[in-house]
């Protein structure tokens, strides 16, 4: 450890540090959880994803809303035959889609020929009028479906990304504590060995003395090289956790950056006294879960969705009626001459139609019905699945630490056992042997600590994953 201190502050310049939008991105020489959970939110791809879902869902009420704009359409023919000028028309027109499913027309015609339609208006005129659905799409029809749906999914696509970041600050999360456990265990084995190479050169002096026996030589070659086997191993654990955790780690320019070894883990993370930690009451989760979860909520969203289409299904089992009234003027001044309705100078018309079985009608609201009575079922399975999922997480977290001061006693208690047998060989009342099972025994309380607690404090970051609030 004493090596790595040498070269602090050394900072990097590596991507992972946005002071401003032009900065030099940088890596500080140790890394926090919160640094780690900034880096991530701002530069994974799996953030961005979750960004586009939303700009996607933003684009989808776009289309929808295409259904609600006007729209200028032209109509131009002619037919000349054998000399004989049949007719020429030209139509432009505008028409304006309402919220309640009237359309407003407005337009212009011109028909001149000699052998016209005697129910067309030769010459110029001009028109303005309605289209009202009487029944069927009076209350819902496919456009304010469509863009309502569209509303929703957008805010139901914010909520997925509430579901993504959540899992994602949880993977990563992980990997920063499974890379801290193999730093603390790494360094404890350094520890280790360091002691032992002391023991292994004070045992060889006092054998050259005379004072202890070969065979100690070889008792303590042994433990000590099974301690430099371990140290060996602890690395590489270390290093491929390093590995692991860096998978999180992106630049401003999309670009993954390897965490350099002159990176360690926050001093306050190593120190920091878990005791003392606040921790969540069970109660409180589940509330919150039930309420907040984002992929709960994400089906709140999808069943008035459902019950959108089944609304809109609806409408197909009841007859289409529609109404048009169109007020005529001649020439193109349509204002000078409006009159009173239904007068002088009007064009109406009304149609009407209705399947005899309602076959189409009947079946697509029925399955509108059942599909939405599926979703309800999934929601209750889903609200179950994350109680029980609370539920272990938080049953693990207090287990956890309870095992937690026992295992601390325990070392302390077998640390103690070692200390008292190394001072009583340096009396000359006990054997290597004895001082390396106690040194084994403290070794492997010690490491079973560290274990628990790196576990204790992954167990809050799942904790508050299951209840779905991690990302907040």
């Amino acid at each position: 450890m004493t090596h790595i201190r040498k070269i602090l502050p050394f900072i990097l310049s590596v991507g992972l540090w946005m002071h401003n939008m032009n900065a030099v991105a940088q890596v500080p020489d140790t890394l926090s959880p919160e640094a780690l959970r900034e880096i991530v939110l701002r530069n994974h791809p799996v953030a961005k994803q979750a960004d586009i879902i939303i700009q996607k869902a933003k684009a989808d009420i776009s289309i929808a809303r295409a259904g609600f704009d006007p729209v200028l359409q032209h109509q131009q023919s002619e037919k000349t035959f054998d000399g004989t000028a049949y007719y020429r028309y030209s139509q432009p027109e505008l028409k304006i889609p309402t919220w309640f499913g009237i359309d407003l027309v407005a337009g212009t015609e011109n028909l001149s020929g000699n052998r016209t339609d005697p129910q067309e208006t030769k010459g110029r005129s001009n028109y303005a009028g309605v289209s009202i659905p009487l029944v069927k799409n009076l209350l819902m029809d496919k456009r304010r479906a469509a863009l309502k749906t569209a509303q929703l999914f957008k805010t139901a696509s914010e909520q997925e990304k509430k579901a993504i970041l959540n899992d994602l600050l949880y993977e990563s999360t992980s990997a920063y504590w499974n890379w801290v456990s193999g730093y603390q265990d790494y360094l404890l084995i350094q520890d280790v060995v360091k002691v032992n190479q002391q023991r292994m050169e004070w045992v060889v002096k006092t054998y050259q003395l005379g004072e202890r026996p070969a065979i100690d030589t070889i008792e303590a070659l042994s433990q000590l090289q099974s301690f430099q086997l371990a140290e060996s191993q602890a690395l590489l654990e270390y290093k491929n956790a390093t590995i692991l955790l860096s998978a999180y780690l992106w630049n401003g320019n999309g670009e993954p950056v390897i965490l350099p070894e002159q990176v360690i883990p926050a001093k306050r993370v190593l120190e920091q006294d878990v005791y003392a930690l606040q921790l969540p009451k069970q109660e409180a989760l589940l509330r919150t879960a039930l309420l907040m979860h984002p992929e709960l909520k994400q089906y709140d969203y999808k069943l008035s969705a459902l019950g959108i289409e089944k609304r809109l299904k609806f409408q197909d089992m009841l007859p289409v009626v529609n109404f048009k009234y169109n007020q005529l003027g001649k020439g193109y001044d349509l204002l000078k001459q409006t009159g009173p309705l239904f007068q002088n100078n009007f064009r109406y018309g009304i149609s009407f139609s209705m399947p005899l079985r309602l076959s189409e009608g009947r079946g697509g609201y029925r399955k509108a019905q059942l599909k939405l009575k599926e979703t309800q079922w999934d929601q209750e399975l889903k609200s179950l699945r994350i109680v029980n999922k609370v539920k272990t997480a938080f049953n693990e977290m207090e287990t956890l630490r309870s095992q937690l001061h026992l295992q601390e006693t325990a070392f302390r208690n077998f640390n103690r056992l070692l200390k008292a047998e190394e001072t009583r060989l340096l009396a000359g009342e006990s054997s290597l042997f004895l001082v390396n099972a106690r040194e084994n025994k403290a070794l492997e309380a010690r490491q079973k600590w560290q274990q628990l607690r790196i576990k204790f404090l992954k167990s809050l970051v799942s904790v508050q994953w299951a209840a779905g609030q991690l990302f907040q």
